[in-house]
């Protein structure tokens, strides 16, 4: 068993934690989290399972004390500025960190200087870490990569994620602004508090991987139009309302679009599917007919990369590093 300390325990920390409990191939040993609300309460209790005999603490400090853990999993924030200090005091513990950090993705290329920060912290605490999850993490991004390897020639990389946002948590669909007037939603844009995270950094990944350089990285962002009202998500939606987010990135290497990244999330979505297409010798496409559930797939990509991460020497990684993450049963 592989012990663990989670960080941050909003729905989907909460989720992950059962997730973890669930599997029996990891060993809960702490908890923490900031809000004072949830400090503690035993952490499988808030969590929605069985009482674990671990309070929730308010500082990694707290958690830690008389515990040694092997792996730290942080679903806190998406921004790479704002986890920067927590990844310096999980780093301080001597810590390997997952984390669902949409910007620890693939920091390099947008945030190049708080990557080698980051970098240097994990390298001089002699840790490591990386950003994971289903999306940045694996289906937009490590998949294709990892299916180019079938190809004597590529020369461009499409990819649609189109979910039906109904059965994803509530935080996801308020997040892509299921449930907003158009007026609100490009408010909600143009503040920057409406999007998925993470588009650009799985298109320098991509490029990255490939040895493709890039003259230049797009992202388009509008609102799914509701045709007639909808019910099926987390709270009524009129016709003429958004229902969700249509976004594009793009990355351009000689003048041609090389890479195409389309995600449409959506409540009431009549046809969930992730699909690639390799442009090449040989050109292919592979379709995951019904798609995949990205809650449930975060929460066991960022688990399973744990027992990654412990197999890697110290610094801030990319999934491209790191061992091919895969399920592993209690006795591995």
């Amino acid at each position: 068993m592989i012990e663990i300390v989670h960080v941050g325990l909003g729905p989907l920390g909460q989720k992950m934690v059962r997730s973890a409990v669930e599997r029996g191939s990891f060993r809960l040993v702490g908890a923490v989290d900031v809000d004072p609300a949830k400090v503690g309460r035993d952490v499988g209790e808030f969590c929605g399972i069985k009482p674990l005999g671990i309070t929730i603490s308010g500082t990694l400090d707290e958690a830690l004390r008389g515990r040694s853990p092997q792996a730290a999993v942080v679903t806190t924030v998406s921004s790479l500025a704002a986890f920067e200090p927590q990844l310096a005091a999980l780093a301080k513990a001597k810590l390997p960190v997952v984390s669902t950090c949409e910007e620890l993705f693939f920091p390099w290329r947008r945030q190049p200087e708080l990557a080698r920060r980051i970098d240097q912290i994990c390298r001089e605490q002699a840790i490591a870490c990386v950003g994971t999850g289903v999306n940045p993490g694996f289906l937009m991004d490590y998949l294709p990569a990892v299916l180019t390897g079938l190809c004597q020639k590529v020369t461009g990389v499409r990819v649609w994620r189109i979910q039906d946002a109904s059965v994803r948590r509530i935080p996801f669909q308020q997040k892509i602004g299921a449930g907003l007037t158009l007026e609100e939603f490009e408010a909600k844009h143009k503040a920057g508090t409406l999007r998925h995270v993470g588009l650009p950094e799985s298109v320098d990944f991509i490029a990255d991987r490939l040895g493709w350089h890039l003259d230049r990285v797009t992202e388009s962002r509008e609102p799914v139009t509701a045709a007639r009202d909808v019910t099926t998500g987390y709270k009524p939606i009129a016709k003429g309302m958004a229902r969700g987010v249509f976004q594009v990135g793009r990355g351009f290497a000689g003048g041609n679009e090389v890479i195409t990244l389309t995600f449409r999330a959506a409540v009431g979505e009549p046809e969930s599917y992730e699909e690639i297409q390799i442009e090449g010798d040989p050109a292919f496409r592979s379709r995951i007919a019904g798609g995949i559930n990205g809650d449930i797939a975060t929460c066991a990509v960022t688990l399973n990369a744990v027992r990654s991460i412990l197999a890697v020497s110290p610094g801030l990684k990319t999934m491209a590093d790191l061992p091919a993450p895969s399920w592993f049963a209690t006795s591995t």
